[in-house]
């Protein structure tokens, strides 16, 4: 058998002493992706060029084929294969309109390029001190942003809003019950949040053996925000039977339709629930993940109007800070800059207004015997949930400094005024289609269309609507949700299930379909909104044309 030659493992490796030689090497490297990636982009598309069929067996196919080579391969070889890998990737042209995912900005991946070249473990500032520098800059600049003490408060950046939400939690049973992480926990503690609210709450729940069972749903109002009254009377009906409330989530701009709960009310009902029945205050989780950023205006002149900002955009940045205005009285929040804040996946932030609680997670230093609690060292977040965790906190740090606030306020100006426009172009050019969160003028448009082109919207609200009404208009846009998904590599649109819970004629509850407009991308300027418009009108027209209501052909065919 032929013997490899041996060969120097440095060459895997940044340099040791920064020598120019290797630092021109791997920026050749470098330069031969971005080419390569910049070469794939087309201001017209949505999808990078290249072909990927997915449809059949193809991650199969995939999993049959795939082995490591027996030697590795040159490094512009790799290269060539990263590049391949983007091919029909999707990219956040002007077309780009789906859900929360950003483009990353360039303060954001030098940030984690920065991150990356030192690779340092943020668990611990012997490990990772410029993770750790980084993430204390990070939690002080956004505190003092939404009203926390920034002397008393803290944080650290974890896995998303869903880690944010369990911690959340977390720190919730433990005030109620400090044993629990060691004897196990009650079975008689609730969580409450709101039916629009995001479902990573379910997964909690399983994941510190509450059960979902023991989460307990809040009608929304026709704007997606918590009904408090209905959350006053299941507070009350569960500390009747027996249980304890503990946690609350207020999500302050919801995924689907930017609802923003009204975290004042909530915290003077869940004060007065608590201490009519001789109980703790439940722990009042701001799921901001979205919404929050809007806080950059929390201290914007809206009568001197620095920016210049349209009349238009401005009343509707003004309404949504009047709603955000309490989010300081959360005892914690978290900010996903992987969406608004434009850094790459993964950045999330939680910041806890009483720093001092996330000691009540903390571990014994005899169980982290080689971490931290040393002579060494001031910086040891024992009390995260993950052992290992990434300095995102640079990527963060380094787009508050390069956007500041008035980056932030441009774009996410920018973002509602494209969104105002976009909904006044549509009302005039395809009437048929709905706006199904009219009351919500941030930065998402969801659209519902209707049998015989007839809105049935405020029936659908106010409960009019038989059961087979309502789940025919669903399946018809659930049509369009696949019309606009199987050419989303010319305009990308989002959708969900689940807007709004509305009761039938016959008592039933149901959720409404609509399909959903997510600025997200800074390309996607005001002129390039009647062409969005002009298409949505075109894939309306086929689905009419496709799909005709039983009103009108007299017989009852149901629409699939």
């Amino acid at each position: 058998m032929k013997m490899s030659p041996v060969q120097d493992v440095r060459q895997w490796f940044p340099s040791d002493d920064g020598n120019e030689q290797d630092r021109m090497q791997l920026m050749k490297l470098m330069e031969q992706l971005m080419t390569g990636f910049d070469l794939l982009k087309d201001p017209e598309r949505v999808n990078l060029k290249g072909s990927k069929d997915r449809s059949g067996d193809f991650y199969g196919q995939l999993n049959e084929s795939s082995v490591i080579p027996p030697q590795g391969k040159a490094m512009e070889d790799v290269t060539r294969g990263l590049i391949e890998l983007m091919h029909a990737h999707p990219y956040h042209t002007k077309y780009f309109m789906t859900n929360i995912l950003p483009m990353a900005s360039i303060p954001g991946i030098m940030g984690m390029l920065a991150a990356m070249l030192v690779n340092g473990n943020n668990l611990w500032d012997v490990y990772g001190p410029a993770g750790a520098e980084a993430e204390v800059r990070v939690v002080s600049m956004m505190s003092k942003l939404v009203g926390y003490d920034h002397t008393r408060s803290g944080g650290y950046t974890t896995w998303g809003g869903q880690g944010a939400i369990f911690t959340g939690l977390r720190l919730a049973i433990v005030k109620f019950a400090p044993d629990a992480s060691r004897t196990g926990v009650p079975n008689n503690l609730y969580a409450f949040c709101s039916d629009s609210a995001h479902y990573s709450l379910y997964k909690s729940m399983e994941a510190t053996g509450l059960g979902s069972d023991r989460l307990v749903k809040i009608r929304t109002r026709s704007d997606s925000s918590m009904d408090t009254a209905d959350l006053k009377w299941k507070l009350e009906q569960v500390i009747r039977s027996g249980g304890v409330p503990i946690y609350i989530v207020a999500t302050t701009g919801t995924t689907d339709a930017m609802g923003i709960d009204d975290i004042s009310e909530i915290m003077n009902i869940a004060v007065q629930a608590a201490a009519a029945n001789g109980l703790n205050r439940p722990h009042i989780h701001a799921d901001s993940a979205l919404g929050g950023f809007f806080a950059f205006f929390n201290d914007y002149d809206f009568a001197l109007n620095p920016l210049a900002l349209d009349m238009e955009t401005l009343g509707a940045l003004h309404a949504i800070a009047g709603k955000m205005k309490h989010i300081h009285l959360a005892d914690t929040m978290c900010f996903d800059f992987q969406k608004l804040g434009q850094t790459p996946y993964l950045t999330s932030l939680l910041l806890v207004k009483e720093a001092e609680s996330l000691r009540l997670l903390d571990l014994n230093p005899d169980e982290t015997p080689y971490v931290g609690y040393r002579g060494y060292g001031q910086y040891h977040t024992g009390y995260t949930l993950e052992c290992s965790r990434m300095a995102s906190s640079i990527s963060i740090y380094s787009a508050l400094l390069a956007f500041g606030i008035e980056g932030y306020q441009q774009l996410l100006a920018q973002f509602v005024s494209v969104n105002l426009a976009f909904r006044r172009q549509l009302m005039k050019e395809v009437p048929e289609m709905v706006i199904a969160n009219p009351d919500n003028p941030g930065i998402t448009t969801l659209l519902r269309i209707y049998e015989n082109r007839i809105s049935r919207f405020q029936e659908e609200l106010a409960g009019e609507c038989p059961l087979d009404e309502l789940l025919r208009n669903n399946r018809l846009n659930e049509r369009l949700f696949e019309l606009l998904g199987e050419r989303r590599d010319e305009m990308f649109f989002g959708d969900t299930k689940k807007h709004l819970l509305v009761l039938s004629q016959e008592g039933v509850e149901v959720p409404l379909y609509a399909s959903k407009l997510f600025v997200i991308s800074p390309y996607t300027q005001l002129e390039h909104v009647p062409a969005i418009v002009g298409y949505l009108k075109e894939r309306v027209d086929e689905i009419y044309e496709q799909y005709h209501s039983p009103y009108q052909s007299g017989r009852s065919v149901e629409v699939v």
